[in-house]
């Protein structure tokens, strides 16, 4: 049994990228009005971001999109000095992407040495020591080697290499480094508590790497994407790249719709190429919007309507749901089209089983469709106790409001089996446990 619960329904790319040994040319972009608060880290209400990847997503983007947001380029210039590289500059300026305005943020590199495969690449190790070294904040210096771990594991699975045998190539470069970092860096100067995305536009084509002439998306970046949602609308072009998403896997909460939130400002990132749409990455800056209510937790609720099927079939349709995961799961008589008489299978779940309680209602019924969306839940502090009566131990389930006791409901289970064992009748049971 769960909590005593209230259910609420609301049906409601690019590549880019600190000390350096020459001044840089910087265009800072407008702070878009967008007041010291912003920037200060004082946190009064939670923040909440939504990256928008309908033209995919890259490091210098991310990057970009924070500085249109109000992200101080100074600040970030300064921190990233932190990391002791040499040999580089960093840009800021607005570009306008098929009349959209974005900043595009760009790392400058000098004397590279990598072309015609002279470049020494750095594998894990070095660049987890460039990290230790730096002077960053350790939550900080752990959520970027946390990054660049999913790349090596990534690497590491495609290329069938031990992951301390992996040498970076284009991810092993200053600009990646930069890229990284910075994106970790900005965000959590913004204060961001929460982090959401859409589905990821990864393109489609071909991308020429150091390896070679490879289908988008690269194996690594498809490898990276597991479990997350991604899709492609034609445009031939790489739009994800391993750098953003890995940025975006590691550090978003969920993928999915935008959720409920008081909008506050829109930042965008431009990318480097120029695509038939606007090529920048859109991120949405509030507060989650709880006017509606303050929910101890989210669900799903799963629906489905069915009028041509034997009805001996539903208890075991239930049964096998709530053995498998559903917080509750339950029918209902409805009157359907046509005027026929059906019964309404409705199921709880969290996203985790969403997949699995599915199939089960797909495999025991006749439904060819099931309504998914979701659901807010308000629930009673809830505990069980164990209580001794003249027919021996049975549970009982405690609800609490603020603390006060509301409800005290025997357990059935214990109150059934206690009744067949003595032959009583179950209310004697029920009157036994509430004295």
């Amino acid at each position: 049994m769960g909590y005593l619960t209230i259910v609420i329904m609301l049906r409601f790319t690019s590549h880019a990228s600190t000390c350096c040994t020459r001044s840089a040319i910087i265009y800072p972009p407008p702070t878009l009005g967008i007041d010291n608060k912003l920037c200060n880290n004082v946190k009064t209400k939670m923040k909440t971001i939504y990256f928008d990847c309908f033209s995919g997503i890259s490091g210098d983007m991310v990057i970009g999109a924070l500085l249109d947001l109000g992200l101080d380029f100074k600040f970030l210039e300064k921190e990233l000095k932190k990391l002791k590289l040499q040999n580089y500059k960093l840009t800021a300026k607005k570009n306008v992407k098929n009349g959209i305005s974005a900043t595009k943020f760009n790392v400058i590199e000098f004397n590279k040495t990598y072309e015609n495969n002279n470049h020494e690449y750095r594998n894990l190790k070095n660049i987890n020591k460039i990290i230790d070294n730096s002077k960053l904040d350790k939550e900080i210096k752990n959520t970027i080697k946390k990054i660049f771990l999913k790349v090596a594991v990534a690497e590491a699975k495609v290329h069938n290499v031990p992951i301390n045998k992996i040498h970076f190539h284009e991810i092993g470069a200053i600009d990646t480094i930069i890229d990284v970092a910075g994106a970790v860096i900005g965000l959590n100067k913004l204060g961001i508590e929460k982090i959401y995305c859409s589905k990821l536009n990864v393109g489609t084509g071909f991308v020429e790497f150091s390896h070679g002439k490879w289908p988008v998306p690269a194996p690594a970046t498809a490898e990276i994407l597991k479990g997350a949602p991604i899709y492609h609308n034609g445009i031939k072009s790489e739009l994800v790249t391993p750098t953003g998403a890995a940025i975006i896997t590691t550090l978003s909460d969920s993928f999915g719709e935008m959720p409920a939130m008081k909008l506050e400002k829109i930042g965008y990132g431009a990318g480097t190429k120029d695509l038939q749409q606007p090529n920048v990455l859109r991120v949405f800056y509030g507060e989650p919007d709880n006017d509606f209510g303050n929910f101890d937790d989210k669900i799903m609720v799963m629906e489905t309507n069915i009028d041509n099927m034997n009805p001996e079939v539903f208890p075991y349709v239930i049964e096998r749901l709530m053995k498998n995961g559903a917080l509750d799961a339950y029918t209902k008589p409805i009157r359907m089209k046509k005027n026929r008489i059906g019964i309404k299978i409705t199921a709880l779940s969290d996203k985790n089983h969403l997949d699995k309680l599915s199939k089960i209602i797909f495999e025991e019924t006749t439904t060819l469709g099931i309504r998914v969306f979701p659901a807010g839940r308000k629930k009673l502090d809830r505990e069980i106790k164990t209580i001794k009566t003249k027919y021996g131990k049975i549970r009982i389930k405690i609800s609490k409001l603020n603390g006060k006791i509301k409800n005290i409901i025997p357990e059935y289970e214990d109150c059934a089996r206690v009744a067949r064992k003595f032959k009583i009748p179950l209310r004697e049971v029920y009157k036994e446990v509430n004295k």
